[in-house]
């Protein structure tokens, strides 16, 4: 195991390409190392790579050439112990799924799922909802939430699953001020007692709650706190 125990995140000459192996790469020679406990901001231009970065990270994409690993595992095998938000959630509003339904669901793989969810499942559940701030929502069908509702709904499911490594993927898109000042805070309580890798083009929230960005255009360099730049799109200043 070695240092890996500190490292969350662990990627390592990672080239990738939804052409496969020769064509024209979305992510080419990453380097990146993310300590377990760290707050990892990801910003850059759209198509730049930062969701594609995300899902090498959660397993749903192999690299072409270099590694990942999770924990010091690869990404499937730690699984278990990430908790993913993603960018968009299709909702079928019309579907009668209460948000508790949705919530219990990140128990999912974590506990010994036999026909029904333990009362430890929702004893989790109740307690990220909780966290979150949407338990008094627990009856209510997804549907009929407003975005920033869904957000702190979908957030609460994925740390239902206790991990130890949140991936969020733009979480204050498309939300009101209120859902957005009640997912700052959220971050700034979990700042520390988990490792978040995070993509968001909100520099303010960025840079009020990361312990360092870096910015993800094909590569990835790091970006010291202060030295950006914002010409239509984030880009690091020119040493």
């Amino acid at each position: 195991m070695g240092k890996s125990i500190h490292e969350a995140v662990q990627m390592t000459n990672l080239s990738f390409s939804y052409a496969g192996a020769g064509g024209v790469p979305t992510l080419e020679r990453v380097n990146l190392t993310v300590q377990t406990g760290e707050f990892l901001g990801l910003v850059g231009p759209n198509g730049g790579g930062k969701t594609t970065l995300l899902k090498l990270v959660l397993g749903l994409l192999l690299p072409d050439t270099g590694t990942v690993r999770v924990f010091g595992e690869p990404p499937g095998k730690a699984r278990k112990q990430v908790g993913y938000v993603p960018q968009f959630a299709d909702v079928d509003r019309s579907f009668p799924i209460t948000v508790l339904d949705v919530v219990v669901m990140g128990r999912l793989g974590i506990t010994r799922f036999l026909g029904n969810y333990q009362p430890s499942d929702y004893t989790a559940a109740q307690r990220a909802m909780e966290q979150v701030g949407v338990w008094e929502l627990r009856k209510q069908r997804l549907g009929d939430l407003s975005e920033g509702q869904r957000q702190r709904v979908l957030i609460a499911r994925a740390l239902t699953s206790k991990p130890r490594l949140l991936v969020l993927d733009e979480p204050t898109a498309s939300v009101d001020s209120t859902a957005e000042a009640a997912i700052s805070s959220l971050l700034m309580r979990l700042q520390g007692s988990i490792t978040i890798l995070m993509v968001s083009h909100d520099i303010e929230l960025l840079n009020s709650h990361s312990d360092r960005l870096v910015f993800v255009e094909r590569h990835v360099l790091p970006i010291p706190k202060g030295q950006m730049l914002f010409t239509g799109r984030f880009r690091p200043r020119e040493k």
